[in-house]
């Protein structure tokens, strides 16, 4: 069976993660979110799978590649240009567009087809919802999700008759206007009539013009509420959320890789610590080839990647560390989140070190350790909001 995920999107939502990494690739504890949909499309039989790509498309295509060593087979629809330099420039055209893109190419679709979107973490009975949608005679199905009322306005709110035919759409709205508490997961089922409704090289949206569209016309459109886990990582506080929630056992699809060398401590390969020398409470993953200094103190949950260096007397509480970062000594990081030269807030704002000159207090780990005196440690405290003395 075939299937489609999207992964053509900026993320811009997502930054500073997504000025090098592609949505589909940001990683849940070491693993591509993209990577959960594909195991989950082969388990209920979806093996052909068609990737729209565009921004930082090279990262995706270079790590799935065809899909042989993910069982499954998946070839790629670029939507983009090539510079005068040679460089991949990124042009997306839209959810529909990019369906309509691979379908003038050679009509791929041809069967009852799923779509994803590949920015979610999502443990659905695929198989049940495409017989309902089946059931139905419809020709595009949105599996949508119950949230509490006091959440929908974060939403695209889904309201359906009693047989579950769509009406219409409210796109957050506020609680007080809400018609239903149902809301759009970004997972839908097609029939290859849905075409006729999708017009060729133009930019075109799934959710905002097609969707629409076949209300406009009348055309067999449904959804199928169902329970399920789904963790939309739309925005770093979402993704924030993931991470939480996968270390506290709460989204139960995702496992803690690593061995577990203690009570909720998780670890990679060759971790250079003295454990009897360092305060670590769990949950807490840490990446392979990490080193964690005498004196360090880890509070979970909290995830430090691969080839970290955390100094002596520095602090990781309730945060999020990416690969190949070095926290300088003494340096006290609460509910923060770390990428590259960027360290991030709950909230997703977040500030460049490097611009900021704060390069002494998180840096790259394959560089040699930076030379700062006291009264600039004491100068950027309150500016990083950490304790670094």
């Amino acid at each position: 069976m075939k299937a489609m995920i999207l992964a053509a999107g900026k993320g811009t939502r997502v930054r500073p993660i997504t000025y090098t990494t592609p949505k589909p690739m940001i990683p849940i504890l070491q693993k591509p979110v993209m990577e959960f949909l594909v195991e989950l499309l082969r388990q209920h039989g979806f093996d052909q799978i068609m990737v729209n790509v565009s921004h930082l498309a090279e990262e995706i295509e270079n790590y799935f590649r065809d899909g042989q060593r993910f069982d499954v087979q998946i070839a790629y629809s670029f939507e983009g240009k090539i510079d005068d330099e040679g460089k991949l420039i990124g042009e997306a055209i839209g959810s529909a567009g990019g369906m309509r893109r691979i379908q003038d190419f050679s009509p791929f679709f041809d069967d009852t087809f799923v779509v994803l979107c590949g920015d979610a973490l999502i443990d659905l009975d695929l198989t049940a919802a495409v017989k309902w949608h089946k059931s139905r005679g419809s020709i595009a199905t949105i599996i949508a999700k119950s949230v509490p009322l006091e959440e929908v306005s974060s939403y695209g709110v889904v309201v359906t008759d009693d047989d579950g035919r769509i009406k219409a759409f409210q796109e957050k709205p506020s609680v007080e206007e809400a018609l239903s508490t149902n809301i759009n997961t970004g997972i839908y089922i097609f029939e290859p009539e849905v075409f006729k409704y999708i017009p060729s090289g133009v930019e075109y949206d799934i959710g905002s013009q097609l969707f629409p569209k076949l209300v406009e016309v009348g055309a067999p459109f449904y959804a199928i509420p169902m329970d399920f886990e789904w963790v939309d990582i739309g925005k770093v506080p979402d993704y924030w959320r993931a991470i939480r929630g996968v270390l506290l056992g709460e989204i139960k699809n995702v496992q803690i890789p690593g061995h577990e060398v203690a009570p909720g401590i998780y670890t990679g390969l060759n971790v250079a610590v003295n454990w009897d020398k360092v305060d670590i409470t769990g949950p807490v993953y840490i990446g392979g080839m990490t080193r964690i200094e005498d004196g360090a103190k880890i509070v979970g949950p909290a995830m430090i990647g691969p080839n970290c260096w955390i100094c002596s007397g520095a602090t990781v509480d309730n945060s999020v560390i990416f690969e190949w970062s070095r926290l300088g000594p003494g340096v006290r990081l609460v509910d923060k989140l770390v990428f590259g030269r960027y360290c991030v807030d709950k909230t997703g704002s977040s500030i460049d070190v490097q611009a900021a000159a704060l390069d002494w207090l998180i840096t790259d780990a394959r560089q040699a350790p930076p030379v700062n005196t006291p009264l600039e440690r004491q100068a950027i405290e309150e500016l990083l909001g950490t304790n670094a003395s």
